[in-house]
């Protein structure tokens, strides 16, 4: 099983603005939920805690194996998200590892 997990840093300077968009990203990311069909579990949530130097959303999703993880990215679904998520994203850092 690979461990998907995935932050980002919206790109808006405007903080009700980033707090509406983080929210956006991941009810976007958690309605994938039984669509993609790759996805064995998956949470977003936008940071509540507002530390200095925390990103403002994050995702974690559990996927079988490297095929069906390349099969996610390529999901219509998938693909309309991130559509949204790289239009107010600045920055973004993801790691996979087995679980």
């Amino acid at each position: 099983m690979i461990r998907h997990v995935v932050m980002w840093r919206l790109a808006s300077e405007d903080a009700a603005e980033r707090v509406e968009q983080a929210a956006e990203v991941a009810r976007r990311l958690n309605a994938l939920d039984g669509v993609v069909p790759q996805l064995r579990a998956v949470r977003a949530g936008a940071n509540t805690v507002p530390i200095d130097g925390n990103w403002d959303v994050a995702l974690v999703a559990d996927i079988e194996n490297a095929d069906d993880l390349e099969a996610y990215q390529v999901h219509p679904a998938h693909v309309e998200a991130a559509g949204y998520i790289r239009s107010v994203v600045a920055s973004r850092v993801a790691v996979d590892f087995e679980v």
